[in-house]
C-alpha cells in the first residue's frame, strides 16, 4: 500500500515538524545555561519556527493530509498540535470550512476576515499591526481556555458552538472530528507539561511568547494575503506573489489566489493552477504582491491593483 497520499515530496513537512518539536526540546534542556543573548535569539529563531509551521506546513496539511492512512494523519495532527499551540483539527475547520467558504468577505462571516468590523468597505483597523494583535491576543486568550477545559478532558462541549457547527453533520465522521479535536488537545497540553517538566522558565520566556509573536505574524501574513483585493471576485479575491526564490523555500506559498480557486490542489500543483486559469486571471483587476505577505507593509505606498499577464509575468498597475 502506497503511505504518501499526493507526493513522497510531503516527507520534507514531517521532517520539519519533527524538527521543530526535537529543537523545542533542545532549547528547553539548555535554556538555563543559554547567554541572555542566547536566550534572546533562541525566542527570535522559535518565532521564525512556528510561524513558518503555521503559515506553510500546518497550513498545507490541513488542506492536503499526507498520508493515504486516516490513523497517520491523526497522529501528524495531533503531534504538531504541540509544535503551534493550537489544535489541528480546530485550525483545518476554521481555516477550510470558514475561511475557504467566504474568502474574506466584506459581511465577516469569514471569521479572520479582514474587514470584521471595518467602516464603509474598508479593512478593519487603521494598520495591519492592530489587526494582528488583536487576533494574537483573542488566540492566547483561546489556547488558555482550551487548557482549562481539563475538567471535560478538553473534549468539544455544546458551548463551543462555532467548532461544533464546522464540523461535518454525518455520522460517524462528525464524532471522528470532534474527537480528534479532543486528542490534539490532550497531546498539546502532554506537550506542554513535558517542555515545561524540562524547564518552566524556558516556557514562560521562550515558547508562550514566541507564539504570541509567531500568531501575530500569521495574522499579519493574512492581512496582507487580502489586503486590496475584492471579496465576492472569484479571480480577484486574494493576493499572490510570485517571487521564485520564496515560494521555492514555502512550497508555492505565495500563490495565494490560485489557493483560493483550487484549496485541495497539492502545493506542486498551484503553479499549473495559475496556467489552468490563466485567461480568467489575466482578465481580472487584481492585486500580484511584488513582495512576500509576510512583510507586505513594503507595498503599501504602492498601487494595489494590477493586470497580469499569467504566460510572460509581467504585470501593469492599474491605479496610483
Amino acid at each position: 500500500m502506497r503511505l504518501w497520499k499526493n507526493s513522497p515530496l510531503d516527507a520534507m513537512h514531517l521532517a520539519y515538524i519533527v524538527l521543530q518539536f526535537v529543537t523545542m526540546l533542545w532549547m528547553a534542556h539548555g535554556w538555563e545555561r543559554f547567554s541572555l543573548l542566547g536566550q534572546v535569539g533562541s525566542v527570535a529563531l522559535l518565532v521564525v519556527i512556528m510561524w513558518y509551521n503555521i503559515v506553510v506546513i500546518a497550513h498545507l496539511f490541513t488542506h492536503v493530509p499526507w498520508f493515504h492512512a486516516e490513523w497517520a494523519n491523526d497522529t501528524v495532527s495531533m503531534f504538531n498540535s504541540i509544535n503551534i499551540g493550537h489544535s489541528m483539527q480546530s485550525y483545518r475547520l476554521k481555516h477550510v470550512r470558514n475561511h475557504h467558504v467566504f474568502h474574506n468577505d466584506l459581511e465577516g462571516q469569514d471569521i479572520s476576515s479582514t474587514y470584521v468590523a471595518g467602516v464603509d468597505g474598508r479593512h478593519v483597523h487603521v494598520s495591519a499591526f492592530g489587526y494582528a494583535f488583536e487576533g494574537a491576543c483573542l488566540d492566547m486568550v483561546s489556547v488558555i481556555k482550551t487548557h482549562l477545559l481539563f475538567i471535560r478532558l478538553w473534549s468539544v462541549g455544546t458551548d463551543e458552538t462555532l467548532l461544533r457547527g464546522l464540523a461535518v453533520r454525518s455520522e460517524p465522521r462528525r464524532s471522528h472530528e470532534l474527537r480528534q479535536i479532543q486528542r490534539d488537545r490532550i497531546a498539546n497540553f502532554l506537550g506542554l507539561v513535558l517542555l515545561s517538566f524540562i524547564s518552566w522558565k524556558w516556557t514562560l520566556a521562550c515558547y508562550v511568547p514566541a507564539l504570541f509573536i509567531a500568531v501575530m505574524l500569521m495574522s499579519f501574513q493574512n492581512y496582507f494575503e487580502h489586503y486590496g483585493a475584492t471579496p465576492g471576485e472569484r479571480f480577484a479575491n486574494a493576493v499572490s506573489y510570485y517571487g521564485r526564490l520564496y515560494n521555492l523555500l514555502a512550497f508555492n506559498d505565495g500563490y495565494h489566489q490560485e489557493h483560493h480557486l483550487r484549496p485541495q490542489a497539492h502545493w506542486s500543483t498551484l503553479p499549473a493552477v495559475r496556467l489552468r486559469y490563466a485567461e480568467a486571471l489575466d482578465e481580472a483587476d487584481r492585486v500580484i504582491s511584488p513582495v512576500p505577505a509576510v512583510v507586505g507593509f513594503l507595498r503599501r505606498a504602492g498601487p494595489l491593483r494590477y493586470r497580469g499577464t499569467v504566460t510572460s509575468g509581467r504585470v501593469a498597475a492599474i491605479d496610483p
